[in-house]
C-alpha cells in the first residue's frame, strides 16, 4: 500500500521544466487542472490551437481561465540592465528586456507586461512575433500583418495576403531565402570594391615612384601626373565610401530590415 502511494506521490509531483519548451519555466503559470507551464508557452499554445485545453490532461477549457502566475519566479536581471542589439520594452519605465513583439499593438512587451496578452481572451487572439527593432517597418501597411515574403518581380516586401492578391502569380520567396541570397551578393561587392580601392592605391604609389626616379626635373614630372594622381584619390575616396556603407549594411542582423536598406542602399 505504502509503495502504491508513493508512486501517485511521485506522479503528482509538479515537473521542474516545462513540457512544452522542455526548458526551466520563465514565468510559471498554473491551470486549473493544476499542471502548470511558462506563460508564454501555454498562451502560444492556446492562440495556436484555437483552444484553451491542457496539453497534459487534455481538460478543455470553455473560456480562458485566469492562469495564477508566480512574477518574482521570472529571470530578468535584477537591474534590468539592456545588452547590446536587445530591444527595450515599450511600458517599463525601467526599460526591461522585451521578449515579444504584438503585430496588432505594435509595440514590444517584456514578460511582466506580455502577460495580459495571455490571460485576456482579446488580447490572446494578437500575433506576437520573435522582438524586432523598429516594428512599424515590419508590417504590411494595407493588411496589417508581418512582412515575410520578398516578391522579385516587384522587388518589395509582402506579407501572406499581399501573395494571395496583388502580387499572385509573381514570384515570391521566403525574406530569409531572399536575405541569404543577397548577403552573398553584398559580399562579393564588397570584395571588387576593395580590389578596386588596391590598383588605384598601387597606381598613386607607381606614380610617386616614378617621380622620386624623374631625375633632374621632379618638378615638372610631378605637374604632368598631379591631375591623375588627384583624379585617383578621388576614385578611392568614393570607393572608400560605398565600402563603409556596404560594410554597414552588411551588420544588419534582421533579415527584413536588411532587405529594406538593400533596396535602397544596394540596388541591383
Amino acid at each position: 500500500m505504502c509503495t502504491q502511494m508513493q508512486r501517485q506521490t511521485d506522479l503528482m509531483t509538479e515537473p521542474s521544466k516545462c513540457c512544452i519548451c522542455l526548458d526551466e519555466f520563465t514565468n510559471p503559470a498554473s491551470l486549473p487542472c493544476g499542471h502548470c507551464f511558462c506563460l508564454g508557452c501555454i498562451g502560444e499554445y492556446w492562440r495556436i490551437h484555437g483552444a484553451c485545453q491542457c496539453p497534459l490532461c487534455k481538460a478543455l477549457f470553455p473560456t480562458r481561465p485566469q492562469l495564477k502566475t508566480d512574477q518574482t519566479a521570472q529571470t530578468e536581471d535584477a537591474d534590468g540592465t539592456l545588452k547590446a542589439g536587445e530591444v527595450p520594452c515599450d511600458f517599463c519605465p525601467a526599460k526591461r528586456r522585451a521578449v515579444k513583439s504584438c503585430l496588432v499593438c505594435l509595440a514590444s512587451y517584456c514578460d511582466a507586461h506580455l502577460e495580459p496578452h495571455y490571460q485576456s481572451e482579446d488580447l490572446g487572439r494578437h500575433l506576437l512575433i520573435n522582438v524586432v527593432k523598429n516594428l512599424e517597418g515590419s508590417v504590411c501597411r494595407v493588411h496589417g500583418k508581418q512582412l515575410d515574403r520578398f516578391c522579385r518581380s516587384d522587388r518589395t516586401c509582402i506579407c501572406s495576403m499581399c501573395a494571395q492578391t496583388e502580387h499572385r502569380g509573381h514570384h515570391i520567396i521566403p525574406i530569409n531565402k531572399d536575405a541569404a541570397k543577397k548577403k552573398a551578393k553584398l559580399k562579393w561587392r564588397r570584395m571588387k570594391l576593395q580590389q578596386a580601392i588596391q590598383e588605384r592605391l598601387s597606381k598613386v604609389e607607381k606614380i610617386k615612384l616614378s617621380v622620386d626616379r624623374g631625375g633632374e626635373n621632379p618638378k615638372d614630372s610631378w605637374a604632368q601626373n598631379k591631375e591623375l594622381v588627384k583624379q585617383l584619390e578621388e576614385e578611392i575616396s568614393e570607393l572608400q565610401r560605398k565600402n563603409a556603407e556596404l560594410e554597414q549594411l552588411s551588420q544588419t542582423e534582421d533579415n527584413l530590415h536588411f532587405l529594406q536598406r538593400f533596396l535602397h542602399t544596394a540596388p541591383s
